[in-house]
C-alpha cells in the first residue's frame, strides 16, 4: 500500500521538547524526533514552533505572514504601517527544498501597536495587536499572519515536517522550547495556512486527532470577537486558551479543566467544594468544552503543556533527562533524541502535563 492512499484515524504526529531551566537550543533535536514518525504523516502539512527565537527583538511582536501575491501584501503593508511602528521587515529566510513547492511569500516583522491607537481603544497592546491579526485574516484575502507573538515564531507550510524544518533553516535558531507537527488531514484540506501549529500572540497548538465538538467551540469563541477561517478544528483550541487565560484570567490549571472538564460521576465523587467549582466551571463554559480523539501540545511563554482527551484516544508519551522534558506521540521519537532518559511517563486521558520556566514559577 503506498504512502497516502490509505486514511490512518490517528494518524499525525506531534513532537516537544522544553528546557526548564531556558537554556536555549537549535531545531536540529526537534526536525529529528519529529521525522521519525514520518510515516504518520502524508505531506500535507508540518509545522514548528520556538520560543526565544528572538532575544534581540524580545520586545517586539513578530509577525510571521504568508501572501498570496506582492498586491495583497501591499495592501496589508498600508494596514501594518497604519496600526503598527515597524522596526523591521524582510523576507523570512528559506532554502531550496524539492519536495516544498508552489509556496507563497513568507515575510516577517518585528513591531509595535503605535501608542495612540492603543489608548484611544482603551485596550493594552495584546488585545490590540489580537484584533489586528484576526482582522487582517478575516478580511485580507490571500494575506494570513500565521505567528504574532514575542520572542517565539511559527514555521509551516505544505509538506513533510523534516522537510519543512530543512526549508526554513531552523538550525540557525535557538530556542528553549520547541514543538512540532506532521499532519495527516482526514476532513480538511492540507494548505499552508492549515498547516500547524496555530498560533495566536504567545500561544501555539499542535494537535493529534479531530474536535468533534468544534462547531459548538467555534461559536462560543466567535461571541467574544474571534474569527475561524483556516478550515481545520484546531484552530479554535487556540482561541479558546487565548479566552480562558488572557481574557477571562482564569489560572491555567481551571482553563484546561475547562476545555478537558471531568465525567458529570467523576466530579460527584470530588470533596463538595471541589465538586462545587467543577461543576461551575461546566455550566458556565459547557460550549468550551473540547471532546473527541486528541493529543495536544501548548506552547505559551511560562512553558510546554501536554493534554490528551479524556479516555486517551490518541498517543502521548513524556520522558525527562536533566533539565529537559520531552513528549512525542511515540517513545521512540524520544529516544531518537535521548537515548536513556531518566523516567519515562504515559499521561493519563484528560491529566494535563505542565512543564514551566523554572524562572516563572
Amino acid at each position: 500500500m503506498k504512502e497516502g492512499q490509505v486514511r490512518i484515524p490517528s494518524g499525525c504526529a506531534i513532537s516537544g521538547i522544553i528546557d526548564k531551566k531556558g537554556n536555549r537550543f537549535n531545531g536540529t533535536d526537534i526536525i529529528k524526533s519529529i521525522a521519525l514518525m514520518h510515516e504518520r504523516s502524508n505531506g500535507l502539512g508540518g509545522g514548528f514552533a520556538g520560543y526565544g527565537i528572538y532575544p534581540q527583538y524580545k520586545d517586539f511582536f513578530a509577525l510571521h505572514i504568508f501572501y498570496d501575491n506582492n498586491q495583497i501584501k501591499a495592501r496589508t503593508e498600508e494596514f501594518l504601517n497604519e496600526h503598527f511602528e515597524i522596526e523591521s521587515a524582510g523576507n523570512i529566510p528559506t532554502r531550496k527544498v524539492p519536495s516544498i513547492k508552489d509556496k507563497p511569500l513568507i515575510w516577517r516583522y518585528f513591531v509595535l501597536p503605535r501608542i495612540y491607537k492603543v489608548r484611544n481603544l482603551n485596550m493594552d497592546e495584546d488585545e490590540f495587536t489580537a484584533r489586528c491579526v484576526i482582522r487582517i485574516n478575516k478580511e485580507f484575502t490571500g494575506a494570513y499572519v500565521f505567528s504574532s507573538g514575542k520572542n517565539m515564531g511559527a514555521f509551516k507550510g505544505v509538506g513533510y515536517p523534516e522537510d519543512i524544518g530543512n526549508f526554513y533553516i531552523l538550525e540557525n535558531y535557538e530556542g528553549y522550547i520547541w514543538t512540532a507537527h506532521g499532519r495527516f488531514p482526514t476532513n480538511t484540506p492540507g494548505w499552508w495556512g492549515g498547516a500547524h501549529p496555530f498560533t495566536m500572540l504567545d500561544w501555539s497548538i499542535v494537535h493529534n486527532g479531530e474536535i468533534s465538538s468544534y462547531d459548538a467551540n467555534r461559536r462560543f469563541v466567535e461571541m467574544f470577537g474571534y474569527n475561524c477561517s483556516l478550515q481545520t478544528d484546531t484552530e479554535v483550541i487556540t482561541y479558546l486558551l487565548d479566552l480562558l487565560v488572557r481574557k477571562h484570567k482564569l489560572p491555567m490549571e481551571k482553563a484546561l479543566q475547562v476545555l478537558v472538564a471531568p465525567f458529570w460521576k467523576d466530579i460527584e465523587n470530588e470533596n463538595p467544594k471541589k465538586a462545587q467549582e467543577l461543576k461551575a466551571l461546566r455550566t458556565v463554559y459547557s460550549s468550551a468544552l473540547i471532546n473527541g480523539p486528541f493529543s495536544i501540545l501548548i506552547g505559551y511563554e511560562d512553558g510546554l503543556i501536554a493534554l490528551n482527551d479524556r479516555i486517551k484516544l490518541r498517543s502521548m508519551v513524556s520522558a525527562t533527562k536533566g533539565s529537559k522534558v520531552y513528549f512525542a506521540s511515540e517513545e521512540s521519537a524520544i529516544r531518537i533524541i535521548c537515548p536513556e532518559p531518566e523516567n519515562i511517563y504515559h499521561p493519563k486521558g484528560g491529566e494535563p502535563v505542565i512543564v514551566k520556566l523554572e524562572a516563572r514559577q
